[in-house]
Order: structure tokens, then C-alpha cells, then sequence
């Protein structure tokens, strides 16, 4: 059923798209009005990374908007049918295939987004100037720092009180509250996960600098609309499939690690916390088919 993961790796667009996305399903009494404010939530994000000049501000502006509008009324319905699929099985054991199946599904159901967005943003890349690039290489500094200090304590004992912590506060987004032996049991899962914060920042932060070179090369070289699109995808693509087979090994064993990890904890929960997941994912169903209609 539903699965909790660490963190990886990901793209500047398509973290942009999956980190909105989870924010909305976690509110679920405000992801209406939420969504309704996405087209500014989206702007202050992306202004945030790339600084736009006032000249720039209404394409970026207006390649939001359309992204909104197509994402409304082509994608949340078949979210919201995804949910569906989840709160009918919600209800019952699962196996750490059956985790991953699901995994597997919620990331086909986001590629759309991301090639939407690839095609919808590529228009940007060709005015943005050195200074917003020195922005951009600023901002991840600075968000790789924030994410050493969250992942990367460096006492043992208050790092792996963090992890537990996140796992926790997740699961218990879905399930309600967790007992002490489930608790327990995620405490143990994440002393005996492979997830290695170290090389998943080392990882994230190669994938910076080949964005920032990727992006300069564009822009020197004033690239085509196609040369663009097809550098971003590229840049994608490697974002979700290191070019480092060692850490591409190191990927599946986590994703298998996971999996099973979330199955073991489903198959822990009580009557009454699947009846709140179903609950759960029935009001973001809900709000989700709402939102499309209202499209």
C-alpha cells in the first residue's frame, strides 16, 4: 500500500512538482484552497531559485498559469482515481511487491507533470543571465546545508532521532497515530536501512553542477527551443538514473529496502488506522475530483 521513502535525488522541476504535490495531500482540509493558490506558490518557489528580473516575470508568470490549468484539467482526476485504487486495497495486507507496484504507479502518473513542465519552462532558459545562475548555485548551496543539517547530525544517536522522526510524522499522516510498537518497529527499520545521507547529498550535489553547466552551455551557446528540451530532459532523466552504476546499485537496494520496510509496517496496523487511511485518502480523493471539476 502506501510507501514511505527517503529522500533522493530529483530534479529542480520535478522536485518542484512532487514537493507541491505532497505538501497539498498533507493538508488535506486545505488542499483546495491550496491548489487555488498554487500558480503563486509555484512563482515564489521558482522566483526563489532563478530571481527573475521584472522583465521576465510575466512569461515565467504565464508558463505557471498554463501549467495549472493544463495540470488541472488533464491530471487530477486521474489522481484522484489513483487514490481510489489505494483506499479500496488500504484495507487489506500487502506485500513489499505489491509497495513497490505502487511506487511504480505514482511515479507514471507524474511523468506527465514532468514533461509538461520541461516544455512548458524551456522558454525561460534562454534569458536568464549569469547572475541568476550565481543565484541558482547559491540557493542549492544553501539547501544542501539545510538538508546536512537535517540528515547528517553529527551525533549518531540525534541523527537517527531525526529519521525516525520523519518516518513517524509520515506514516502517521496516513495511518493516525502510531503505537509504541510500531514505533519500535520503525526505529529498528531505520537502523537496518541502506539509505547513506552521504552519498545521496554527494549525489545531489553532482547533479547540480552538471544542471548549472548544462544551463550555461544553453544559454552561451543561445540554443535552439528543441537543443533546450531535449538538455532538460537529459538532465531529468539523470536525476532519477545516476550515470554512477555504483549508486544506480546502491538506488535499487534502497527502493527494495523500502518496500518492504512499508509493507512490514502496514501489515502492523490496526482495524481502526486503516479505517483512518481509507478515510484519508477518501477526503483527498474527494477534494482532487472537486478541483478537476471545478476545471
Amino acid at each position: 500500500m502506501m510507501t514511505t521513502f527517503n529522500a533522493m535525488p530529483q530534479s529542480l522541476i520535478k522536485g518542484a512538482i512532487i514537493g507541491v504535490l505532497l505538501a497539498l495531500l498533507a493538508a488535506c482540509s486545505t488542499l483546495r484552497l491550496a491548489y487555488g493558490n498554487g500558480p503563486q506558490l509555484a512563482w515564489w518557489w521558482l522566483d526563489g531559485y532563478l530571481d527573475f528580473a521584472a522583465e521576465q516575470a510575466p512569461r515565467a508568470r504565464q508558463a505557471i498559469d498554463g501549467w495549472f490549468a493544463w495540470h488541472r484539467n488533464t491530471q487530477l482526476a486521474g489522481y484522484a482515481s489513483l487514490l481510489a485504487q489505494a483506499r479500496a486495497q488500504v484495507a487489506e495486507p500487502t506485500t513489499p511487491a505489491a509497495a513497490c507496484r505502487w511506487q511504480q504507479q505514482v511515479r507514471d502518473r507524474l511523468e506527465p507533470a514532468l514533461e509538461r513542465t520541461i516544455d512548458a519552462f524551456a522558454g525561460l532558459v534562454p534569458g536568464l543571465g549569469e547572475a541568476q545562475l550565481r543565484h541558482l548555485e547559491q540557493r542549492f548551496a544553501k539547501n544542501n546545508a539545510d538538508l546536512r543539517r537535517d540528515y547528517l547530525q553529527p551525533d549518531a544517536a540525534e541523527r537517527s532521532r531525526a529519521a525516525v522522526e520523519r518516518v513517524v510524522e509520515r506514516a502517521e499522516q496516513l495511518y493516525g497515530r502510531l503505537d509504541e510498537t510500531q514505533k519500535k518497529l520503525v526505529a529498528d527499520g531505520v537502523a537496518a536501512s541502506p539509505f547513506d545521507p552521504e552519498a545521496w547529498l554527494a549525489e545531489r550535489v553532482r547533479w547540480q553542477r552538471e544542471t548549472l553547466r548544462a544551463l550555461r552551455h544553453l544559454v552561451a551557446d543561445k540554443a535552439g527551443p528543441d537543443e533546450i528540451v531535449a538538455a532538460l530532459r537529459v538532465l531529468a532523466e539523470r536525476a532519477e538514473r545516476s550515470p554512477d552504476p555504483e549508486y544506480r546499485d546502491y538506488q535499487l537496494r534502497l527502493v527494495d529496502y523500502n518496500c518492504a520496510f512499508a509493507a512490514r509496517l502496514h501489515n502492523t496496523t490496526t482495524a481502526t488506522q486503516r479505517q483512518a487511511a481509507r478515510e484519508r485518502l477518501g477526503g483527498w480523493e474527494a477534494d482532487l475530483r472537486s478541483l478537476a471539476g471545478a476545471g
